[in-house]
C-alpha cells in the first residue's frame, strides 16, 4: 500500500504547538504571528507578486508513492561529525551550491532529482565529470510511471528512470548549457522585477524531445548519463545522514504549509497556515542552530527565496514527514571511463 506522511502532519497541525489561528497564506498577518512566536526561525515575504494558484502548483510531488528497495544498512560502521555541509566537503562540485528554478510547474519531484544525480556523477568521479542533468529529459520524458509532469510525480520514479532509460545533461533556463536546457522560464516573485509575473495557470509539461538543442553535441543518444543503482534510505536520521556523508546530497520531500512559504532563516518547525501539497527537495548535509538539530537543504525556488535559495529544517523528528521519503542511487561511472 501506497504511504502518505500528509496526515501525520495534518494530525500534529491539530494539536498543541500547531493550535494557530488562521491567517491567508501569503499575509502580513502569518509573518508577524511567526515572528512573534519566539521560535527558530524567521519569516518574511519571499512571494509579493504572485497567484496562489502558483504557489500550490509547486507543491508538485505526490507523497507515499512506490518506493524503491533499501538501501543497506551502514550508519553503524560510520563515524559521523557533529555537522556537515556537502558544499564544503566537496568544494569542486559547482551543481551541490547551485539553486534552479522549476519556474511555473509542479517539476520539484524532477529538480530534487536531477540536482542530487548532479552532484554524485562529480563526487563518485571525484570532481572529474561535472554535469547538470536535465531536469526538462526527465520531466517531459519520464511519463506516466514518473507522474504528471508539471502536475506533480514520484521522487522514486525519477531515480528508477535514471538508472533504466538515462538523463541527457541541460542547465537552467537560457543558459544553453547541455543537451536540454531547462525550456520553463523563471517568474518574478517580487512587485517591481525583471522576470516575467507568476501564474498558476501556466507552465505546460514540455513535449518529449529526443534531440539536443542546435549546436550541441554528441547526439541525445550519446549524451545519456545512467545511474547504477538506486533506491530508498531508511527513515532513520543516523542513516540518512551516513548516506549523505558517503555518497552525496539526496533528495527528500515533505507536507508544505503555507508558513514555510514565508521562511527566511532559522531552523523551520511548522508553526501555522493551511496544508498546500507535497515537495521534493534536495538535503545537502546537518547540523545544530542555538541546539536546535537541523537538515540542510536546498529548494529550487530561485536564489531570492528563503536563505538565498537554501533553508534549515529541524531534524530527528520526522517533521512533516522529511526523513520519510529520502531516495538516492550511485551514478554509472564506467560510462565515464576515459574521462580521468
Amino acid at each position: 500500500m501506497w504511504r502518505s506522511s500528509a496526515p501525520l502532519c495534518f494530525l500534529l497541525a491539530l494539536t498543541g504547538a500547531y493550535n494557530a489561528p488562521w491567517f491567508h497564506p501569503l499575509s502580513d498577518e502569518l509573518v508577524n504571528y511567526i515572528n512573534k512566536q519566539n521560535t527558530t526561525w524567521q519569516a518574511g515575504h519571499n512571494f509579493h507578486n504572485v497567484h496562489l494558484s502558483y504557489v500550490k502548483r509547486l507543491c508538485g510531488t505526490y507523497l507515499g508513492g512506490p518506493r524503491l528497495p533499501q538501501r543497506i544498512k551502514f550508519a553503524e560502521i560510520v563515524d559521523l561529525p557533529e555537522s556537515f555541509d556537502a558544499r564544503q566537503q566537496w568544494p569542486n562540485c559547482p551543481t551541490i551550491k547551485e539553486i534552479r528554478d522549476q519556474g511555473s510547474c509542479g517539476s520539484c519531484w524532477a529538480f530534487g532529482a536531477v540536482g542530487a544525480m548532479s552532484d554524485r556523477v562529480c563526487i563518485h568521479t571525484n570532481g572529474h565529470v561535472n554535469v547538470e542533468v536535465s531536469a526538462e529529459d526527465l520531466l517531459s520524458c519520464c511519463g506516466l510511471e514518473c507522474g504528471d509532469g508539471c502536475n506533480g510525480g514520484y521522487p522514486s520514479a525519477a531515480w528508477k528512470y535514471w538508472t533504466k532509460k538515462g538523463l541527457v545533461s541541460g542547465g537552467l533556463y537560457d543558459s544553453h548549457v547541455g543537451c536540454r536546457p531547462y525550456s520553463i522560464p523563471p517568474c518574478e516573485h517580487h512587485v517591481n522585477g525583471t522576470r516575467p509575473q507568476c501564474t498558476g495557470e501556466g507552465g505546460d509539461t514540455p513535449k518529449c524531445s529526443k534531440t539536443c538543442e542546435p549546436g550541441y553535441s554528441p547526439s541525445y543518444k550519446e549524451d545519456k548519463h545512467f545511474g547504477y543503482d538506486s533506491y530508498s534510505v531508511s527513515s532513520n536520521e543516523k542513516e540518512i545522514m551516513a548516506e549523505i556523508y558517503k555518497n552525496g546530497p539526496v533528495e527528500g520531500a515533505f507536507t508544505v504549509f503555507s508558513d514555510f512559504l514565508m521562511y527566511k532563516t532559522g531552523v523551520y518547525k511548522h508553526l501555522a497556515g493551511e496544508m498546500l501539497g507535497g515537495h521534493a527537495i534536495r538535503i545537502l548535509g546537518w547540523g545544530k542552530e542555538n541546539g536546535v538539530p537541523y537538515w540542510l537543504v536546498g529548494n529550487s525556488w530561485n536564489v531570492d527565496w528563503g536563505d538565498s535559495g537554501f533553508f534549515k529544517i529541524v531534524r530527528g523528528e520526522d517533521h512533516c514527514g522529511i526523513e520519510s521519503e529520502i531516495v538516492a542511487g550511485i551514478p554509472r561511472t564506467d560510462q565515464y571511463w576515459g574521462r580521468f
